[in-house]
């Protein structure tokens, strides 16, 4: 994970320019003992992981559901997941031509300027690696707190929770606007602390595939959720979230380590209502309009 002592090498296609640039240049990750593989750009990587983890998350909510509800089955969940699905869409495009180089594209240019605290301490790879990924998941932890708590930002973020039901695709839910602050955070962060690009890239997967998992209608073995807490969020975890309690959605920030709500008092066991009679959503809105790829977009304005 070290520079010249790293199995991953980072290598630039310079689209318009010769200098290392936002606009020229693209993250492309080559493996040095796998001479004769084609290098596998960074977006390929994500997507195929990204690909592996939806598809696994979809079937186990077909084989053992959490709830059973009818936001999330029949005509109402398809349409959702269309909506959903467009959404991750029209984000994905938004971020790709607005910030190009996204987290590990600014990660690779961070290091060729030589910035960031990391590097100046001159830990071994591996330390400054998982380092560098919990500084990253408490980042995106602040920031989840801080789109409940800036009414601006809320405006943004209830996008997310106005979905009437909780699956796999929730996790895709996120306002074109939010996911470009969300990068501009994450880039700033990573400018600061000067990570590996190897280490962004990782935490990068990691943040998009429990996302998924936790926002998965999928019902795990009680013992498993318990255990599985005191490390990262659960389904469960997560669930009470989305809760159209306020004091729940006031709760459970966590993506990815469920440490920072442990520490910080925003840990919730249980809802009050128990799981089985949890109200997902937003109170204000309970009909099927968050349903619909127009409304959302334009909830944040209203």
């Amino acid at each position: 994970m070290g520079r010249g002592a790293s199995i991953v090498k980072v290598r630039f296609r310079r689209w318009q320019r010769d200098d290392l640039s936002f606009s020229g240049t693209r993250p492309y990750i080559t493996y040095e003992n796998c001479i004769e593989s084609p290098p596998m750009s960074e977006p390929a990587i994500r997507l195929t992981v990204f690909l592996a983890v939806f598809a696994s998350m979809a079937v186990l909510e077909l084989v053992a559901p959490r709830l059973e509800r009818d936001a999330m089955r029949g005509a109402l969940k398809s349409k959702r997941w269309l909506t959903n699905l467009a959404m991750v869409i029209i984000s994905s495009v938004a971020l790709r031509i607005i910030f190009p180089l996204a987290a590990v594209g600014t990660a690779a240019w961070v290091q060729s300027q030589g910035w960031g605290l990391l590097p100046l301490f001159g830990l071994n790879p591996l330390i400054s690696g998982i380092l560098a990924f919990v500084i990253l998941d408490f980042a995106v932890w602040l920031e989840h707190v801080a789109s409940h708590k800036v009414p601006i930002f809320w405006r943004i973020h209830r996008v997310h929770h106005a979905d009437v039901g909780f699956d796999v695709t929730t996790a895709l839910r996120f306002h074109p606007v939010e996911i470009l602050l969300s990068m501009f955070w994450k880039a700033l962060i990573i400018i600061l602390i000067g990570p590996q690009v190897l280490s962004v890239l990782i935490f990068e997967i990691v943040l998009n595939g429990s996302a998924m998992f936790n926002h998965a209608n999928i019902k795990l073995p009680l013992w498993a959720d318990r255990l599985m807490r005191f490390a990262i969020v659960t389904p469960d975890m997560h669930r009470i979230h989305h809760s159209i309690e306020v004091n729940e959605t006031d709760s459970n920030y966590g993506f990815n380590l469920s440490i920072w709500d442990r520490l910080f008092g925003t840990y919730l066991d249980q809802p009050k209502s128990g799981y089985d009679g949890l109200e997902i959503g937003l109170g204000k809105w309970r009909d099927e309009k968050p349903s619909e790829l127009g409304w959302s977009l334009k909830l944040p304005f209203q």
